[in-house]
């Protein structure tokens, strides 16, 4: 990430707040999901794998 991604997020519409609050946001998922891999939390079963439909 530099200047420039921020640059196509403003330009997209974003304002800082929202920037702010999505880099929270997606920063809280990647490690949730981390501490439940290292955990080796299943995942529920009406979960579905990534590409499955």
């Amino acid at each position: 990430m530099d200047e420039g991604d921020i640059a196509v997020l403003r330009r997209a519409g974003l304002d800082d707040v929202a920037i702010h609050d999505a880099t929270q946001i997606i920063g809280f998922f990647n490690y949730i999901n981390r501490v439940a891999d290292a955990l080796g939390v299943e995942r529920e079963e009406f979960i579905r794998p990534w590409g499955e439909a």
